[in-house]
């Protein structure tokens, strides 16, 4: 099991933040959205094209 169970793998901006992070557990990726990390954000689940959610392998997460 990795040390963390979320890990940030990509930060953009700084009052409006987009952040990608990866469950190492299923190694499933979310997009989370904040134009204030101070008033609330929101979370959703990275999807490819055909709507199948984005998903990287655990064990990069786990060597």
């Amino acid at each position: 099991m990795a040390e963390k169970r979320f890990v940030e793998t990509y930060s953009q901006g700084i009052s409006n933040v987009q952040k990608i992070i990866v469950d190492t557990e299923t190694g499933v990726n979310y997009l989370l959205a904040s134009t204030s990390m101070s008033e609330g954000c929101g979370i959703t689940v990275l999807v490819d094209k055909d709507g199948k959610p984005i998903v990287t392998p655990v064990s990069f997460y786990n060597q």
